[in-house]
């Protein structure tokens, strides 16, 4: 190894132990839990569709979307039809051949956000190459919490040794609507702010524009895309609410992003306030890093936030970004690493570290590959340090 290439470990380690760190979050941290990616999840829902009132509507808008499609698609481009009937005189809308009332569209949306509840809360495993689909329930739940527990360890226990004093609280950003993350940092006896207060039942405190506490914590946890114990009351409060509890009255309506388009456009939308705390936590004064694991720069609203604050010439803000570098890299990744503030993307996959324009450094030989770029693998830089991983 050049002194060159150590350099640039030492470099990510530090980064890793900034004072200032935020995390982002996406689906892939997840898979390891049983909880399945955006498109075993979308099959899922398309499953237990089937033979409900709401197949046929399912099928049609499914219809009208690009076959890539999945249930976020589906979802906002439900959405799009319910306000479009709720603005029409005859509050109905066509939809392929068929004409569906605002309740019916209603219905639909409220009834895919429980199917999707249901498969994230107790997991799925589909079917793939001889392995048989199982489906979890209360009474069979599959998800498991290990990698999640393992990861706040590393991250709370291991590379915060010497720092509790002078770190800040660690912002955990995730695109997830699973409860893991949350879960995880409890477990682990680390006191953290969700924007809730209250117990086992709690009310949405945060206000956008709000900042978060800075004292009495060690955690952020900021969903970014809502969560399964996240509901709608009849008042027009956000509460989370513990699994089969009868109250408060929920209207049926669980919290997952892209919602209805009358409730996100009110000034109670929980998601913006989110993503403003997202936004500020970038474009802070002082040096921060962004660390992203899991997530595929799929969604276009979160990279350009990213790409929005790293290139302000006052930015100081560095992204490492842990992904797949497969057959082609994110074209954002690309275009980051090579833009004139390149030299602060740093982009860690399993066949190298490359910084800005520079590398693939610590490239594995013989056709071998490195796993730094999973959950597990970040969770193991964490706790032995890069050079340990490798």
């Amino acid at each position: 190894m050049s002194d060159q290439e150590s350099d640039w470990l030492e470099q990510l380690d530090r980064h890793l132990a900034s004072p200032c760190l935020s995390w982002l979050l996406g689906a892939g941290v997840s898979y390891g839990a049983r909880i399945p990616l955006m498109y075993p999840l979308t099959a899922r829902v398309n499953a237990m569709a089937i033979d409900s009132p709401h197949e046929p509507l399912i099928k049609a808008i499914l219809a009208e979307l690009p076959e890539d499609s999945h249930v976020e698609h589906l979802l906002s481009h439900l959405g799009d039809y319910t306000a479009l009937a709720e603005r029409s005189r005859t509050h109905s809308v066509q939809v392929g051949a068929t004409t569906y009332s605002h309740e019916q569209l209603t219905e639909a949306h409220e009834a895919i956000l429980g199917w999707i509840a249901t498969t994230i809360r107790w997991g799925y495993i589909p079917a793939f190459e001889g392995q048989v689909e199982s489906i979890g329930s209360p009474e069979n739940a599959l998800t498991r919490i290990d990698e999640h527990s393992a990861f706040i360890g590393a991250l709370f226990h291991t590379a915060q040794a010497g720092l509790q004093d002078r770190r800040r609280p660690v912002r955990i950003f995730t695109t997830n609507y699973d409860t893991l993350i949350e879960d995880a940092v409890a477990l682990a006896h680390i006191p953290y702010w969700d924007g809730f207060s209250g117990g086992a039942v709690a009310f949405r405190s945060h206000r956008f524009g709000q900042d978060e506490p800075k004292t009495g914590i060690r955690a952020c946890v900021v969903k970014l895309h809502g969560s399964i114990d996240w509901h709608l009351g009849e008042d027009g409060k956000v509460w989370r609410v513990r699994d089969l509890d009868s109250y408060p009255t929920r209207k049926g309506l669980i919290l997952i992003h892209p919602q209805a388009t009358k409730y996100a456009a009110t000034q109670r939308d929980p998601f913006a306030a989110q993503f403003d705390l997202f936004r500020r936590a970038l474009s802070g004064g002082e040096d921060n890093v962004l660390a992203v694991c899991g997530y595929s720069f799929g969604d276009d609203h979160i990279n350009q936030e990213i790409e929005l604050c790293m290139e302000r010439v006052d930015s100081r803000t560095t992204l490492l970004a842990f992904v797949q570098e497969g057959e082609e890299m994110a074209e954002c990744l690309v275009r980051w690493k090579n833009s004139i503030w390149g030299a602060r993307v740093y982009v860690v996959t399993e066949k190298g570290l490359y910084i800005g324009k520079q590398g693939p450094f610590h490239a594995p030989e013989g056709g071998k590959t490195r796993n730094w770029w999973t959950f597990a693998g970040v969770t193991k830089i964490l706790r032995d340090g890069s050079e340990g991983s490798l």
